[in-house]
């Protein structure tokens, strides 16, 4: 199915990945679904594409909301080919710092969002026989540091629950791909990164550095999100895609390092946890 052929559900329309994705998509004369908060950004991105834009403004938490949307694009398109979770937001700080409910807020919008979204559009997708599900992570769906580890859970949380997605609609048609993006100019080194509700002395000398690093970046960040959006719909074209699509120069050497770390880690007490087997089993490690 050539790209202008496809319809796309994309959340997080109205800014970052979801926007870049969102121009390209409707560029190449696909439909489209656009989810996000604001609707007027919503409204102006559709408007110049008539009928192939359907712009839908929600919060993607909210189940109710969800499920309507998912049954708007269908009355309108009749099928969902591509499904874009790409709505999210960081966050950075101490893992103590943060109050309970803004953990559990990552976990609603990065992770049970997407994974509900994904639910809501399966039975169209299993009954058509095909479809294409991208799950926007991050390198920090991989790897963990500290300041972002509220982040760093809901995404790995995201990776886990897609890889065992993959395994199961494979033999539907249904194609998953996660999608890890290293520092992109988007807003998530902006204003609406959560920051800790209960800052606290003793972890500054930890968290300070991380937030120079990233705060400092906004607007420098070497990922070009176009390019990103480019990627993103050649991965949907092409005839096998990928588990997972990483970007970035620093994603990549960032998970070689911590592949090398991890192994080390690992051998470091790999004979005492053989030896941990009741002794006739042992010959079968």
């Amino acid at each position: 199915m050539v790209h202008d052929d496809k319809i796309w559900f994309i959340t997080g329309a109205t800014s970052g990945f979801g926007l870049a994705l969102a121009e390209e998509v409707l560029a190449r004369g696909a439909r489209a679904v656009l989810v996000g908060r604001r609707a007027d950004r919503l409204a102006a991105l559709a408007m110049p594409h008539g009928d192939r834009a359907l712009p839908i403004a929600i919060d993607v938490t909210d189940a109710a909301a969800r499920n309507r949307a998912v049954a708007e694009a269908l009355e309108k398109f009749g099928r969902i080919d591509v499904l874009a979770n790409i709505a999210g937001r960081g966050s950075l700080g101490a893992v103590e710092e943060f109050a309970a409910d803004q953990l559990r807020d990552q976990l609603e919008l990065n992770f049970f969002a997407a994974a509900e979204l994904t639910r809501a559009v399966l039975p169209a997708m299993r009954a058509q026989r095909s479809g294409h599900i991208l799950n926007l992570t991050s390198v920090g769906g991989l790897v963990s540091m500290g300041g972002f580890g509220a982040y760093c859970a809901a995404k790995f949380a995201l990776e886990a629950w897609s890889e065992a997605l993959r395994d199961e609609v494979a033999p539907l048609g249904i194609r998953v791909t996660l999608v890890e993006p290293g520092a992109f100019r988007t807003e998530f080194a902006g204003d609406v990164n959560m920051r800790p509700a209960h800052p606290i002395a003793a972890y500054r000398g930890v968290i300070a550095p991380v937030e120079d690093y990233l705060y400092g970046s906004a607007g420098a960040q070497p990922g070009d999100p176009a390019k990103a959006a480019q990627l993103m719909i050649a991965v949907t074209e092409a005839a096998s895609a990928p588990m997972r699509l990483m970007m970035g120069a620093d994603a990549f050497g960032m998970w070689e390092q911590t592949l090398v770390a991890r192994l080390a880690d690992l051998d470091t007490w790999k004979a005492a946890g053989i030896a941990t087997a009741f002794e006739p089993a042992l010959a079968d490690a």
